[in-house]
């Protein structure tokens, strides 16, 4: 009887050994979906971190741009100023020097020198 006590005490060692290798594979496998689920936080918490800090940035950036360079409605409305002044700038001075212009156009076409071309002296 001692052999078949053995052979129950070993198989209930295995068997034991079998629990607990269960056991710790369940603990092991636990562990890594709580690895998992950590990494899956801290990379949730990553992202929010670094979309918060971009908008603050972009916030920034927008203000800094409006403060240095003005709207562009503002450089728009100089441009549209400058230009119109332009424009009436050169129409006075075509219609002040307009009669001079004209006159001495008129002069160099109506004034006729005849002379012979210089292969025709002789």
């Amino acid at each position: 009887m001692t052999q078949i006590s053995k052979m129950a005490s070993q198989t209930q060692g295995i068997q034991q050994l079998l629990a607990a290798e269960k056991k710790a594979a369940e603990k092991v496998a636990e562990a890594r979906r709580k690895k998992a689920n950590r990494l899956k936080a801290a990379k949730k918490e990553a992202d929010a971190e670094i979309n918060a800090y971009k908008a603050e940035r972009e916030r920034q950036y927008k203000e800094y741009e409006a403060r240095i360079l003005g709207s562009k409605g503002d450089m728009e409305s100089k441009i549209e100023a400058g230009t119109r002044q332009k424009i009436l700038d050169l129409n006075s001075n075509v219609a002040r020097n307009k009669e001079e212009a004209l006159n001495k156009l008129l002069a160099i076409v109506l004034e006729i020198k005849p002379e012979l071309h210089q292969n025709l002296r002789l």
